[in-house]
């Protein structure tokens, strides 16, 4: 089996996971970068507002999503990128679980896609002071690129993956993921819902007594 996959990475506009507002994806061929795409998405209703601290991260506002695909909408393109693929994310929980709250959010259906955490793999087989993207990106010889933009970070983490196999002579990712000792997990997702569930956490602006959660500072 060669090394395909698709890395992933998800911004989002505040601390509701379902808040995607932008997507990148790089698809991965036999150990090789073939296709990149990305795009901007408008959040779902309820999850839209666009908090200051996670526009300081990503430079993404609300004027800049209006005209963009809904979630709804730019599924079936991120399905056709994706295709059958294991999906791969540098703290892929967080990004997996944007997938399902967004889903969740909008009623929407989706595939119940296997997926690797890069960064999981990158501890196991990098010495690093850091595990953030750029830093594992830079041990894997990928440097300078624009981080928490959502195509260059599923870039980054398609070439540490790349990197990681080669340093431990993985042919595919399941091989890579067992000699990184990590598991390979499966997102499943929820059935189509009559109406869309509320926010699971207020969308409150965060403040100096507040603790954001922004899972993609990665």
């Amino acid at each position: 089996m060669p090394l395909d996959f698709t890395a992933i990475d998800f911004e989002t506009a505040n601390s509701s996971n379902a808040s995607a507002c932008a997507v990148g994806l790089a698809r991965v061929r036999d150990g090789v970068v073939v296709a990149t795409a990305g795009w901007l998405i408008q959040p779902p209703p309820g999850h839209d507002r666009f908090f200051e601290l996670n526009t300081r991260i990503h430079g993404l506002r609300a004027e800049d999503v209006v005209g963009a695909k809904t979630w709804s909408e730019q599924l079936d393109d991120l399905a056709a990128f994706a295709g059958a693929d294991v999906l791969v994310a540098h703290n892929a929980g967080f990004d997996m679980m944007v997938l399902r709250r967004a889903c969740e959010a909008t009623g929407d259906a989706y595939p119940p896609y296997r997926y690797v955490c890069s960064l999981q793999v990158a501890r196991k087989l990098y010495e690093l002071d850091s595990y953030r993207l750029p830093s594992v990106a830079a041990a894997a010889g990928f440097l300078d690129f624009a981080h928490h933009d959502a195509t260059a970070d599923a870039l980054a983490c398609a070439h540490i993956m790349i990197d990681a196999a080669r340093r431990v002579g993985a042919v595919d990712i399941t091989a890579l993921a067992d000699a990184a000792g990590v598991r390979t997990s499966q997102i499943f997702m929820p059935e189509p819902a009559a109406a869309a569930p509320q926010p699971e956490l207020p969308l409150v602006e965060p403040t100096a007594a507040t603790v954001p959660l922004v899972g993609a500072v990665a």
